[in-house]
């Protein structure tokens, strides 16, 4: 499938316009994201149609706690990513271009479509597991055949796209959740290669569209776990994107290229706390059995979920995402 979003330049040279990198492609070559490549002059996306994984999943493991809590969505995954995280937990596909790749599934839409529909539970597609903005096409062309279906779309990413195919995409997406690395400039290039103020773009965009949005910020030891830059960040959130969106913060264990030892308890409840000083939600990852797993209502601080792993109990919620006792809105339901 030749992809979208690139220019000619000098003889078969192109460059990629999808993402803030802009890669300048020679025929032969991939750019960043290992799957988008040039063939004499022509840009092809090269995992369109092509799927790591696809499974149906718990929508608290995208995770999503405000967005039709307790539903399952089908989840798809392919290969690439346009970051270069050294803890990156499916470094396996994300790191990977098709060639040689031994476990890629070959599915067009009509049979990602069948399969979404064969679970009654299923609520819609979720395009996880990898980063699925460098899989661009074949999201675009499947999420406006889910909209079709009376379904939902939703995408985790890191929110590394330019403002072009972002402002085409989101019509057909109902839920994102963004992982937001750090908020210093300079550790954010060193640590993923991609420069911060393009992440902060696509989540003002997402606000701006008044879609449903969730953060979340592995929380790295050296990285991003300055208390007084962590502040900047809430703060940023709340004043930006405002005080009800949703922050998840996941304990970071060591992986991949990275043996740092994994980001202390007190430090992780210290970090959520200070969060809940200024955000409605906040909720702690990797933590298990945390007393940030469960959904308060802000208004009168009644339980409205609750969560054991991915099983979750609306205990206080109304039908309609509202709590029972004062009918705040909390969740989409």
């Amino acid at each position: 499938m030749e992809a979208r979003f690139y220019s000619h330049l000098r003889d078969d040279t192109v460059q990629c316009d999808l993402c803030p990198h802009r890669c300048i492609i020679m025929s032969g070559r991939s750019g960043t994201c290992r799957v988008r490549t040039n063939r004499n002059g022509k840009l092809f996306a090269d995992t369109y149609g092509s799927l790591s994984a696809t499974h149906f999943d718990p929508i608290e493991k995208k995770p999503l706690y405000h967005f039709h809590p307790g539903s399952e969505i089908f989840s798809l995954g392919s290969l690439g990513c346009n970051f270069r995280c050294p803890c990156c937990q499916n470094y396996e596909i994300s790191q990977s271009g098709k060639p040689g790749f031994p476990r890629l599934q070959e599915m067009d839409i009509e049979k990602v479509l069948k399969t979404a529909g064969s679970n009654p539970a299923n609520i819609g597609i979720a395009y996880t597991y990898n980063e699925p903005f460098v899989w661009y096409e074949f999201m675009f062309d499947i999420a406006k055949r889910v909209k079709e279906m009376g379904l939902l779309n939703v995408v985790v990413s890191n929110g590394y796209i330019n403002p072009e195919p972002l402002e085409e995409l989101i019509p057909y997406i109902d839920a994102f959740n963004i992982d937001l690395k750090a908020f210093d400039v300079r550790g954010y290039k060193e640590f993923t290669g991609g420069e911060l103020p393009y992440v902060l773009h696509t989540l003002g965009t997402i606000a701006k569209h008044e879609k449903h949005l969730e953060i979340t910020m592995l929380v790295v030891p050296g990285l991003n776990d300055d208390m007084g830059q962590f502040e900047s960040m809430v703060q940023w959130i709340r004043d930006r994107l405002g005080k009800s969106t949703p922050l998840h913060l996941s304990r970071y264990f060591p992986h991949y290229k990275m043996d740092t030892e994994p980001t202390r308890l007190d430090l992780m409840v210290s970090m959520a706390e200070k969060a809940k000083e200024q955000l409605d939600h906040v909720y702690l990852g990797n933590v298990p059995g945390s007393e940030f797993q469960d959904t308060y209502c802000p208004s009168c601080g009644g339980l409205v979920v609750r969560r054991r792993g991915y099983t979750t109990q609306l205990t206080g919620l109304a039908a309609d995402g509202t709590c029972k006792d004062c009918r705040h809105s909390v969740v989409i339901a």
